[in-house]
C-alpha cells in the first residue's frame, strides 16, 4: 500500500485572497490523476504572508515549504517530486528553518499553522489544554496569582497587568460574572487577533476557561468584527467541538465547574474595539463609550464584575498556565514581560507576523526580518501601535520593543503593528489622516473627540494649503492639547499622538509656502 503523505495549505483568510482554496484543490485533483495517496489538511498561516499561499509537505525531516504557489504550478511541482521535498524554484526547505520564522519565539502562536484548526486531538497532541487541566486544580485565588507574577499585561494596547484585572473581577461580589473577549481588531496593520482565531481556536477557548475559573464567571463572549467572517465560522464550529468534548458547558471537563461560550458580531465601528463601548453593543445597544469609573470589572456587561481581555492577552494565558509563571516571565525585558506577535504591514518587503520577546528593536523587525521596503526605496517612518500610534523616524529605530521604552519617547506599542512608509510619504497628509479617522470612527459622546478632529482636518487643510502656517500650527497644537485632556476615551485622547509626532519629527512637511493673496478686483 502506497504509504498516505500529508499536505498543509493554510485556510487563513491571507491565504484565501491569493488563492489558497484553488491551490488545494489543485493538489487534490492531480494526486488523484497521478493516483497518489495525500491528505491535504487546512491549517492555519505560519505568519509569511509573502510567501501565501505556502503548501508544505510532512517529511522524515520535518515539513518542507513551497511558496507562493499558484494553482498553475501545481503539476510542475509534483514533477519536482514535492511530496517527498524534492528541490524546486518555489521551495524554501524545511519550514522552521526559513530565517523568518527560525528567529522567533513562538509561545502564543505556537500551534497556529502547525495544527488542524477544528481537531480537538491536534490540539491536544501538541500541548493544548495542558494549562486548563492544571487550572481546574487550583483556586481561584491561585490562577489569579499566576498570571500576575507571570507578568502578562493587556496586548490589546493598554498594556495593564492582567493579573490584578482578573483578581479585581474575583474579589467583586455578584450573583453573576462575564468573561469577555474584545476581538474587535480594527487598527491598521494589525491582523495578529484574526489570524489565532482562523489557525488555533481552541487556544482562546482554553484562555477564556481559565479567566473564567480564575475569577468566578459562569458565561463568555467573544465580539468578533464582521469584516472577520472566517475567523466567526472557525470559532463558532470549534465551540461546538469544544462542547461536545466537555471543555465546554456543564460539569466542566468532569469537573464542577461550568462555563457557557458564544460569539457575539459586531458591526465594525472602530470605538467597539474601545472596551465599554463593546459592552454596549452586546447588550444590543449604540457601542458608545461609558464614563469611567465605575470599571467593567465592577460594574461591566449587564452591570455585573465583567473581564474584558484581548484575544492576545487570552491566548497567552494557556501557556503560563501550563508551563509556570517564571517560564513566560523569563521572556522580555523591564516591565514588559513574554513575547509580543508583532504585525509587519505597510510598504514593507516581508510582511507578516513575527513572535518574539519585549526587547527586539524596530531595526531588526523593519530590516532584518521585514526586509525593508517592498518599494526598495529608504524607510522614513514607521507607525506603530494601529491609527492612533505615533509616527517614528529612523534615529529612534533603536528603541526596544517595550512599554515603558516607547512611552518615553510619547509613543506606544499598542497591539504590536507596524505600518511602514518609504521617503515618498506626505507626513502631514497622514497628520491629516489621523484627525480624519477619528472624525469618521467618534461615537459621538463627547465634545472634545467629535467636534475636536473635524476641526482638526480643517487646520491640517489651511497648513497645507500654506494658509496663515504658523498661527494654524499653534491652533492645532492647542486643539490636541483640548483633545488629549477633555475626550472620553482613547478614540480622542490619543489621536494627537500620530500628529504631534508628525510635527515633531517631519516639521519639514508642514512647511508649505503661503498661499498666493486673491487678485484685487479691478
Amino acid at each position: 500500500m502506497t504509504e498516505m503523505i500529508t499536505v498543509y495549505v493554510p485556510c487563513d483568510a491571507a491565504a484565501l485572497s491569493v488563492g489558497a482554496d484553488e491551490v488545494a484543490a489543485a493538489i487534490v485533483a492531480e494526486a488523484a490523476r497521478r493516483h497518489q495517496a495525500v491528505t491535504v489538511v487546512r491549517n492555519g498561516s505560519r505568519g509569511m504572508l509573502w510567501l501565501e499561499p505556502l503548501v508544505e509537505v510532512a517529511t522524515a525531516q520535518g515539513r518542507v515549504a513551497y511558496g507562493p504557489v499558484a494553482p498553475e504550478q501545481v503539476p510542475e511541482l509534483f514533477e519536482a517530486g514535492f511530496l517527498t521535498g524534492g528541490a524546486h524554484p518555489l521551495g524554501h526547505g524545511l519550514t522552521e528553518q526559513i530565517p523568518f520564522f527560525h528567529h522567533q519565539q513562538r509561545l502564543t502562536f505556537a500551534r497556529c499553522g502547525l495544527t488542524d484548526p477544528l481537531s480537538v486531538e491536534d490540539y491536544r497532541a501538541h500541548g493544548g489544554f495542558a494549562g486548563l487541566e492544571r487550572a481546574l486544580t487550583m483556586a481561584p485565588a491561585d490562577i489569579c496569582t499566576e498570571v500576575a507574577d507571570s507578568g502578562l499585561r493587556g496586548r490589546g494596547g493598554a498594556g495593564f497587568p492582567t493579573g490584578i484585572k482578573w483578581r479585581t473581577v474575583l474579589d467583586a461580589k455578584a450573583d453573576e460574572k462575564f468573561i469577555c473577549c474584545n476581538a474587535d481588531e480594527g487598527d491598521s496593520g494589525t491582523f495578529a487577533d484574526r489570524m489565532i482565531m482562523e489557525g488555533d481556536p481552541f487556544c482562546l477557548i482554553e484562555g477564556m476557561t481559565i479567566a473564567a475559573l480564575a475569577v468566578g464567571a459562569t458565561q463568555g463572549y467573544i465580539y468578533v468584527r464582521s469584516e472577520y467572517p472566517h475567523a466567526i465560522a472557525t470559532l463558532r464550529r470549534a465551540i461546538d467541538l469544544a462542547y461536545e468534548q466537555n471543555w465546554l458547558g456543564a460539569a466542566l471537563h468532569g469537573s464542577g465547574h461550568r462555563f457557557d461560550l458564544e460569539v457575539r458580531t459586531g458591526a465594525g465601528a472602530y470605538i467597539c474595539g474601545e472596551e465599554t463601548a463593546m459592552l454596549e453593543s452586546i447588550e444590543g445597544k449604540r457601542g458608545m463609550v461609558r464614563a469611567k469609573p465605575p470599571l467593567p470589572a465592577l460594574e461591566g456587561l449587564f452591570g455585573k464584575p465583567t473581564v474584558v481581555n484581548n484575544v492576545l492577552s487570552l491566548c497567552s494565558v494557556p501557556v503560563i498556565m501550563a508551563k509556570g509563571a517564571a517560564f513566560y516571565r523569563d521572556f522580555g525585558v523591564g516591565r514588559s514581560r513574554g513575547t509580543q506577535p508583532f504585525q509587519l504591514g505597510g510598504n514593507i518587503r516581508h510582511g507578516g507576523l513575527f513572535e518574539t520577546a519585549f526587547g527586539i528593536t524596530l531595526h531588526d523587525l523593519v530590516y532584518r526580518f521585514g526586509g525593508g521596503t517592498a518599494s526598495g526605496r529608504p524607510v522614513r517612518a514607521v507607525q506603530v501601535g494601529g491609527p492612533l500610534g505615533a509616527y517614528l523616524p529612523e534615529h529612534l529605530f533603536h528603541l526596544p520593543k517595550d512599554y515603558e521604552a516607547f512611552a518615553a519617547e510619547e509613543a506606544m506599542v499598542g497591539h504590536g503593528g507596524i505600518v511602514v512608509f518609504d521617503d515618498s510619504v506626505d507626513m502631514a497628509k497622514q497628520a491629516r489622516f489621523a484627525m480624519e479617522f477619528c472624525a469618521i470612527e467618534s461615537c459621538g459622546k463627547c465634545t472634545p473627540c467629535r467636534i475636536g478632529s473635524t476641526r482638526g482636518v480643517e487646520v491640517i487643510d489651511r497648513i497645507i494649503a500654506g494658509d496663515r502656517r504658523d498661527e494654524n500650527l499653534t491652533l492645532l497644537e492647542d486643539l490636541c492639547m483640548v483633545m488629549t485632556e477633555g475626550s472620553l476615551c482613547a478614540m480622542g485622547g490619543l489621536t494627537p499622538l500620530p500628529v504631534r509626532s508628525a510635527l515633531k519629527h517631519f516639521p519639514e512637511d508642514f512647511d508649505r509656502p503661503a498661499s498666493a493673496p486673491a487678485q484685487a478686483a479691478e
